[in-house]
């Protein structure tokens, strides 16, 4: 095949190359994350982002069992090809149990404004894909939380809608709940 049939590709990146490219400085000033092998840039955050994300983080704290650790927006690491740092992540364990970012959890949250079709496509894909078995989209526009459970390769197999006037329960503690209207600005 001469150079001028050669199709265009995309270049995807490692983890390691990520970290090397961050420690050159080419992010400087910009939120990134590594996901799927492309790094994505993320807008800045405004108060109704992190308002839902700090509410949220501190309902769950009040949930989990001994033994988990509640993060805010840290790494997960999802395979050689993606580092995201989703808004909340519920992993088992504590953080001097871990020499490296946690491979998985028992939830992941996004809280999406401008990122809710990169949240409900890419994000539900990879989280599903490495069987994070629930994984929640705070949906400010819509007022809403929607919970996806039972990945299925790169899916989830069970999506609810619960409005603001509902509760939801992860389901690693099924009786303890958190109404929804307290974590929407």
């Amino acid at each position: 095949m001469s150079p001028t049939q050669l199709a265009p590709a995309t270049r995807l990146w490692t983890r390691d190359e990520y970290h090397s490219m961050a420690e050159m400085g080419l992010f400087e000033g910009q939120r990134v994350q590594l996901v799927c092998g492309e790094v994505v840039v993320m807008s800045p955050q405004k108060h109704p982002h992190a308002f839902a994300t700090s509410v949220l983080a501190d309902a769950l704290r009040e949930i989990v069992d001994d033994g988990f650790w509640v993060r805010e927006q840290l790494p997960l690491r999802l395979g050689e090809s993606s580092e995201p740092e989703p808004d909340v992540a519920v992993v088992a364990g504590r953080p001097r149990d871990f020499t490296d970012h946690p491979s998985t959890a028992v939830l992941v949250v996004e809280v999406a404004d401008t990122s809710l079709a990169f949240d409900r496509r890419e994000k539900a894909a990879l989280y599903a894909a490495v069987d994070i078995p629930e994984y929640w989209i705070v949906n400010l526009a819509e007022r809403c939380i929607e919970v996806h459970r039972r990945p299925v390769e790169d899916a989830y197999s069970d999506t609810q809608i619960v409005d603001e006037s509902g509760q939801v329960a992860c389901t690693a503690f099924p009786d303890r709940t958190t109404a929804v209207a307290e974590i929407l600005a």
